[in-house]
């Protein structure tokens, strides 16, 4: 540790860093407008430094933190020193190494005694960004610029002066103004919030002591990623996933990675398909999210967690013009759940083939919908993202089941479904059910995370759904000998109930009408280990509170339940598995 920097203090100040975070956080949940912030908390916050070099993340988004890293360099680039006091910075387009245009990022300078020392920064999913498809998840697109606004970095206060021109253009080709607009001042006041905070920090310690505070805790930082790597032996390790076909004739696409270990150093080499006239292709920043998503699964170190971690990390992405270095006009934005969740998946498996005491099966990938169109309340425009929808499960480990209804892997446990009452009152809907899906975890020693299904109702008008993502066709891969025989209630999909049922595997826009109902199904976990080697009375426990059948503990685990006495028969259970 550095002799400038007494422990005592370093505490007190990684403490204060963290509470100006949580205090973003906190505002935008208590003053965001759309559902999409104050019920599912899709928003990510973190700071910078004036290098500018992550100091602190929250315990947020996955796939919005790790693509700050890169466009936070990009943004401060772009403007160079052009940048002052009272300037407020906005930015989305993914050729600037933004992750999709929906997730709409703010940058303030913190200036202190006219020195810049810090950055706040606070980026969110809006639940619409124009185009021609209400919440921007646009199937059909071919290019990028059918899907939105793309917003390359833009000053919207300069100099303490909001500039409505600008604000007025981006509201302008938004749907529902009202939530974006409250949304973005919810943004604003997070970034203010923060602000205050090291300021009151920067005038108890000064700039020296804080600087001096900051390195040494990218130097913690760095010293555990270092330990880690160094304990892993040398050489090249591979990975691969699939990339379902989503129904739109592209085919099955693998994605693979090698890993390179040598000393304390980790070399990331990624390798995909060229890019497609379809909106899953991922660019540079939103790659980089899925890249440390992997790392970071697998490395599970503790905090602190800033930009220190990634020193001894570099990676390749590929060629540009690929699926996972894309390159403009590829279309893009259900690039933060696919491809990257698949990327994620194939760079962790390498890691823990270099590793095996790590492995861990995969959390599914998101499955869900988005619901427009005009509230028959107020003859306005509603649109959502509806975050609850995408819910799926946890994967299993080397030592328990996975979390129910705790993912999809992008956002790895930091989204909420928000209450099912504030949703109806906030949009005309009805919502029919959501809960748990039986036979959706992976089968397993360890069982996966059960998924879940959300159904809804429009009330007295035309509801427009769109459906993107994936896990409708491959189950979530588990680990460590985890097979599944039940494939189909592991799958997502998306199912239209009329006058007949319908069911949609692939990415698609629907018209639901009132009296009809949609209700998507997401994956669960994979599951870890031999399923044959789950206790019989763990499988009965899994009966007993409906997360798994009959059908599913004979066929699956080789334990036979008696349903009406609810017990294991033993006898018939040896016999099973003997088989």
């Amino acid at each position: 540790m550095s002799t400038s920097v007494d422990p005592i203090t370093l505490a007190v100040v990684r403490g204060a860093l963290e509470t100006a975070q949580r205090e973003m956080t906190l505002t935008l949940e208590k003053t965001g407008r759309s559902s999409v912030f104050n019920l599912a908390h899709d928003y990510s916050n973190a700071l910078f430094d004036h290098f500018p070099e992550m100091i602190l993340q929250g315990q947020d988004i996955p796939i919005h933190l790790g693509s700050l890293i890169p466009a936070m360099k990009e943004v401060a680039k772009f403007f160079g020193d052009d940048i002052h006091e009272g300037d407020v910075i906005y930015h989305n387009d993914p050729a600037y190494k933004g992750s999709h245009i929906l997730d709409c990022c703010m940058y303030k300078p913190v200036f202190y005694q006219g020195e810049l020392v810090f950055w706040t920064v606070c980026k969110g999913h809006l639940t619409d960004i124009g185009g021609p498809v209400p919440a921007g998840y646009n199937p059909d697109a071919k290019e990028i610029y059918a899907e939105g606004l793309r917003i390359p970095p833009v000053k919207l206060w300069e100099k303490g002066k909001r500039r409505e021109d600008v604000v007025n253009l981006l509201l302008t080709n938004m749907r529902a103004r009202r939530d974006q607009e409250g949304d973005l001042n919810a943004q604003y006041g997070a970034c203010r919030v923060g602000e205050r905070n090291l300021i009151a920090l920067l005038d108890k310690y000064g700039v020296k002591q804080i600087q001096a505070c900051i390195a040494e805790l990218k130097n913690m930082a760095d010293r555990q990623m270092r330990s880690l790597i160094e304990a892993v032996p040398d050489g090249e390790y591979f990975g691969s996933a699939v990339l379902e076909d989503s129904g739109h004739g592209f085919g099955e696409m693998e994605i693979t990675s090698k890993v390179t270990i040598k000393g304390d150093k980790l070399h990331i080499e990624v390798q995909s398909p060229p890019q497609i006239p379809y909106f899953i292709n991922s660019y540079e920043g939103n790659s980089m999210s899925g890249v440390y998503l992997g790392l970071m699964m697998f490395a599970q170190l503790p905090p602190p967690y800033n930009e220190g971690l990634y020193r001894c990390v570099s990676v390749d992405l590929g060629r540009k013009g690929t699926l996972c270095n894309a390159q403009e006009p590829a279309p893009h934005v259900n690039c933060t759940t696919t491809p990257m969740e698949t990327l994620t998946d194939a760079v962790r498996k390498a890691l823990e083939q270099a590793a095996p005491d790590r492995v861990a099966a995969s959390w599914g990938h998101a499955s869900g919908i988005n619901i427009a169109g005009i509230d028959p309340r107020t003859g306005e425009q509603y649109v959502t993202m509806v975050l609850a929808s995408i819910i799926s499960g946890a994967g299993a480990t080397q030592v328990m089941d996975g979390w129910h209804a705790c993912g999809p892997l992008c956002c790895f446990g930091a989204l909420s479904s928000g209450d099912i009452e504030l949703l109806e009152y906030s949009y005309p809907i009805i919502i029919r059910r959501y809960g748990l899906i039986q036979d959706s975890g992976g089968a397993g020693m360890y069982r996966g995370g059960s998924g879940t299904v959300w159904e809804v109702e429009p009330i007295d008008h035309d509801m427009t759904v769109v459906a993107f993502g994936e896990g409708r066709q491959i189950p979530t891969m588990g680990a460590a000998g985890a097979e599944n025989q039940l494939i189909e209630p592991k799958l997502g999909k998306l199912v239209v109930k009329g006058e007949q049922e319908q069911v949609y595997k692939a990415n698609t826009i629907l018209t639901v009408k009132p009296g009809e109902r949609v209700a998507n199904f997401n994956p669960g976990g994979g599951g870890f280990g031999d399923p044959k080697n789950r206790t019989p009375e763990a499988v009965l426990s899994d009966y007993q509170n409906g997360l798994v059948s009959l059908e599913a503990a004979a066929q699956e685990y080789g334990v036979v339940i008696d349903p009406r006495t609810m017990r294991v028969d033993q006898q018939a259970t040896a016999a099973l598995r003997q088989q």
